[in-house]
């Protein structure tokens, strides 16, 4: 113990400076909007660095899990191939349930967060790549996020399992629509809102992307009804949505590119 008291006697000035010096950093981030998008982009660049190194490490000892998701994938693309009568040596892909208006990229979540609040995932791609705010991420199971912040080469994604997400989605069968939350207990479940009561639920009900933004396309699939009651003023029901992805285990991605969101923005924004 005394020996770093002596050490911080010898070195008094010189941890002064770096105290003073510490101080005028963080002032200077906080009070310029330029500098404070470099130091997020630096920090997004560092960390992402970081998160993709130990990803590659997690990435090698999950292959077997990994390769499974992806041949059932594989499989379940070869049915639609051969019921809608494409050729297998076409070019098919899932957007293909999608009309145009949509484009999709691939990428990998290098860092996945289920056990907080506000859970955030990092991608491995980022503006170098054409990602920017407020692109759509899905699995081939179903929904992932919203894109939040971009960097050249990272991204971070606003998880579903986020209290302060907010998604349009419907009931498959009747269109009825609310808005899909998060009450941040469970992985496993999301939970919609905001469906009238007049609305036939029942449980087993699949739940999908409304389409009603300039996100996600409509029919993306989330979920299944697992329960339901109606709220306070039993007006609404507040339903409980198992969801098809584990987000717990989940890698590769698609990131989902409105090519109309910028008319449709302006549009809206006139009105």
């Amino acid at each position: 113990m005394q020996q770093i008291i002596n050490f911080i006697i010898r070195n008094k000035n010189f941890l002064l400076f770096l105290l003073l010096f510490g101080f005028s950093l963080l002032f200077t981030i906080q009070s310029h909007s330029y500098h404070r998008s470099k130091f997020i982009n630096s920090a997004n660049f560092l960390t992402g660095g970081v998160y993709n190194s130990l990803n590659n490490i997690s990435s090698y000892f999950d292959l077997k899990s990994q390769n499974q998701l992806l041949s059932e994938e594989n499989k379940r693309l070869r049915s639609l191939l051969q019921n809608n009568g494409v050729a297998l040596d076409s070019v098919f892909i899932d957007s293909l349930m999608f009309d145009e208006s949509y484009r999709f990229y691939t990428s990998n979540i290098i860092k996945n967060s289920y056990s907080l609040n506000n859970n955030i995932l990092t991608l491995n791609k980022g503006k170098n790549d054409s990602v920017e705010q407020d692109l759509g991420v899905i699995s081939s199971k179903g929904i992932i996020g919203i894109i939040d912040k971009t960097s050249s080469n990272y991204a971070t994604v606003i998880s579903i399992l986020n209290t302060t997400s907010r998604i349009s989605a419907q009931l498959k069968k009747t269109n009825h629509f609310g808005t899909l939350t998060w009450n941040g207990e469970t992985p496993e479940f999301n939970q919609l809102i905001d469906i009238p009561k007049i609305a036939p639920v029942a449980k087993g009900d699949t739940i999908i992307t409304s389409g009603r933004s300039s996100i996600f396309p409509k029919g993306v699939p989330i979920g299944i009804v697992e329960d339901f009651q109606l709220d306070q003023a039993e007006n609404y029901y507040e339903i409980n949505v198992k969801l098809f992805n584990d987000m717990t285990s989940v890698e590769h991605v698609y990131i989902i590119e409105n090519t109309n969101k910028e008319e449709i923005t302006t549009l809206l924004s006139n009105n």
